[in-house]
C-alpha cells in the first residue's frame, strides 16, 4: 500500500507526458485544436502531480527528474510542434515567387516556408535550456526567474483552439514575433510570482493582493472571453510581475 501512495504522483506525472505525446500526434495529423486541448489538460495534470505529492508528503528525487522530463515534452516539444504547423499553414506561399526567375530555396536546398516555420522550434529549445536553470536555481523555490514552460505552452496552445471557436486566422507575423518573445522570456532574468503562499504570510501583505487581483482578473477574463482569454491571462501575469517587481 505504501509503495502505491509513493507512486500516485508519479502516476499523475506520466498522464501529463502521455497528454504531451498525444499533443505531438494529434499536431503532425493536422488536428491543432485537440492538441492544444491536451496541452490544457497536461497543464492540469503538472499542477496536481505537485499537489499530490505535499498531500501525500511522498517527494523523491525520481518524481523531480520525472516530473522535469514530463515537462520537456508537453510543455516544450508540443507547443513547439504546434507552433511549427501553425506557422506551417499560415505560410502556405514561398517568400519568393517562382515565377519571378528566383527559386524560393536558400543555399541549402531548405525552402524559405521551412525555415520560417523552424522558428518555432526556439519554444522547445528554450524550454529547455528553462527547465534545466529550474532544477539547479535555488533562487526559484517560492517564485521563478523567467516565464514557466507551462505559461508559455498554454499561450501557444490557445492559438488553435482561438481559431477552432471564432474562425480566426493569426498572420505569419503574429505567430513569429510571439514565438521569439516566448522564448526569450523563459530565459530572462525576470522575477516572476509564484502562486503558491508561503507559510508566515499574510492575506494583506503586496504579494498576496496582486495574487488575488490576478487570480479574480483571471476569472473574469474566462468568463467572458474563455479560450480567447488565455494569452491575455499571460500577459497580464507578467505584468502585475512586472509591476510587484517595481513596488517591492
Amino acid at each position: 500500500m505504501e509503495r502505491i501512495k509513493k507512486n500516485i504522483p508519479n502516476l499523475i506525472t506520466l498522464g501529463n507526458l502521455t497528454c504531451g505525446l498525444l499533443s505531438i500526434l494529434f499536431a503532425f495529423e493536422g488536428n491543432l485544436a485537440l492538441a492544444g486541448s491536451l496541452i490544457f489538460y497536461g497543464a492540469i495534470l503538472d499542477f496536481f502531480d505537485g499537489f499530490a505529492a505535499r498531500l501525500l508528503k511522498v517527494n523523491s528525487e525520481i518524481g523531480k527528474q520525472l516530473d522535469s522530463m514530463a515537462d520537456m515534452v508537453t510543455f516544450g516539444v508540443a507547443p513547439g510542434i504546434l507552433m511549427y504547423q501553425l506557422i506551417a499553414m499560415t505560410n502556405e506561399n514561398p517568400l519568393v515567387n517562382p515565377s519571378d526567375g528566383i527559386a524560393p530555396y536558400d543555399i541549402a536546398g531548405i525552402s524559405h516556408e521551412l525555415t520560417i516555420s523552424l522558428i518555432a522550434f526556439l519554444i522547445p529549445i528554450f524550454s529547455a535550456i528553462r527547465l534545466a536553470k529550474f532544477n539547479i536555481d535555488t533562487r526559484q523555490i517560492s517564485s521563478f526567474i523567467g516565464l514557466p514552460t507551462p505559461a508559455a505552452a498554454i499561450f501557444i496552445a490557445s492559438l488553435p483552439i482561438i481559431g477552432a471557436n471564432y474562425y480566426t486566422n493569426f498572420s505569419l507575423e503574429l505567430l513569429i514575433v510571439s514565438t521569439v518573445i516566448l522564448s526569450i522570456l523563459l530565459v530572462a532574468e525576470l522575477p516572476l510570482f509564484s502562486l503558491k503562499i508561503s507559510k508566515g504570510e499574510t492575506l494583506k501583505n503586496q504579494l498576496n493582493i496582486i495574487r488575488i487581483a490576478f487570480l479574480i482578473s483571471s476569472v473574469i477574463l474566462l468568463f467572458i472571453f474563455k479560450f480567447a482569454a488565455i494569452p491575455f491571462i499571460v500577459i497580464l501575469y507578467i505584468f502585475l510581475s512586472i509591476i510587484n517587481n517595481l513596488i517591492k
